[in-house]
């Protein structure tokens, strides 16, 4: 009998393993690296351009770059070579704000670019004191407000600060009896000052859209001693204001009609109208022009017979 000869079936192999995928970089985490790469970039461009003559030093010898060495920006500022040599490379480490004003001091950095070296940083911008949110409002910036002067206009920034304005403006908003804080701020004049002497008359509907608009605003700035601190002092100065803080809405600024009182020449419906201004972030030139033929005669009335201002 001829013999019959099976084979075994191979035995089955496993499935190879499926190679390990690296887990996606978190948006945040990818946000903070590319802060650092900027950053690291903005220090170098900004050391670049600062001689040693301009910091009191010797020009020395043999430089093959311009502007100042990294060891000399640490000595100046006061920090290890190894750590400012770091946050130039754009390593995850933590600056405080004390380091950075040091560093922005020694670099010559202006404000815009302070408060840009902060945010890269990741670090709560913390003007200076006595000179918190002081912009300076250059004579071209004056002289668009005064050649506006038939018509109230003013420069704020997002806190509501009165920064500058024209004579027109100063003769509608003449409120002398409001208290101040220190810098003169419509939104603490509005919630401080005796009902019968404010120059709102909608009160219900504007202010919680200013404070809206603030809140916005905010939400960039929190931390910051300087808006802390008047957040703080108006709250506690109005108890309408901390309940409109408290419910949190945010709006942005937008083209409205208003409706203003003077003692003078009774209710005002002026046109409200926000420009941006170049160089000045976060600040505004609002403009105002009447609504209707018996405002602008009210307007005039208050140009040609002239009235106290709160200046």
């Amino acid at each position: 009998m001829g013999g019959v000869t099976i084979l075994a079936a191979p035995a089955p192999q496993p499935a190879p393993a499926p190679k390990p995928t690296p887990a996606p970089a978190s948006t945040s985490t990818s946000t903070s690296r590319r802060r650092r790469h900027e950053l690291a970039a903005f220090l170098r461009s900004r050391r670049a351009r600062v001689s040693p003559e301009d910091v009191g030093m010797p020009p020395g010898l043999r430089r093959r770059t311009p502007g100042l060495r990294r060891e000399e920006v640490a000595q100046l500022s006061g920090v290890g070579v190894t750590w400012y040599t770091w946050l130039e490379q754009g390593r995850p480490i933590n600056a405080s704000a004390q380091v950075l004003d040091a560093v922005a001091r020694v670099l010559r950095l202006d404000r815009p670019e302070r408060e840009h070296l902060y945010h890269l940083a990741e670090v709560p911008f913390a003007p200076d004191q006595g000179a918190e949110d002081v912009d300076v409002v250059s004579p071209e910036i004056q002289g668009i407000l005064d050649a506006l002067a038939p018509h109230p206009a003013v420069v704020y920034n997002s806190r509501y600060d009165v920064l500058a304005t024209n004579s027109t403006y100063r003769l509608l908003f003449s409120v002398p009896e409001a208290p101040s804080p220190g810098v003169r701020n419509v939104l603490w004049t509005l919630f401080t000052v005796a009902d019968q002497k404010c120059p709102v008359v909608d009160k219900e509907r504007e202010l919680p859209l200013m404070v809206a608009q603030m809140r916005g605003a905010y939400g960039r700035h929190v931390g910051e001693p300087a808006w802390e601190s008047f957040v703080r002092r108006l709250t506690e100065a109005s108890p309408e204001f901390a309940r409109m803080w408290r419910s949190g809405d945010v709006v942005p600024p937008r083209s409205q009609v208003k409706t203003f009182r003077h003692d003078a020449v009774g209710e005002i419906r002026m046109t409200s109208v926000s420009l941006s201004i170049n160089g000045m972030p976060e600040c505004r030139i609002v403009a105002y022009t009447p609504n209707d033929e018996e405002s602008r005669r009210a307007v005039e009335t208050l140009r040609t017979e002239g009235v106290d201002t709160w200046a």
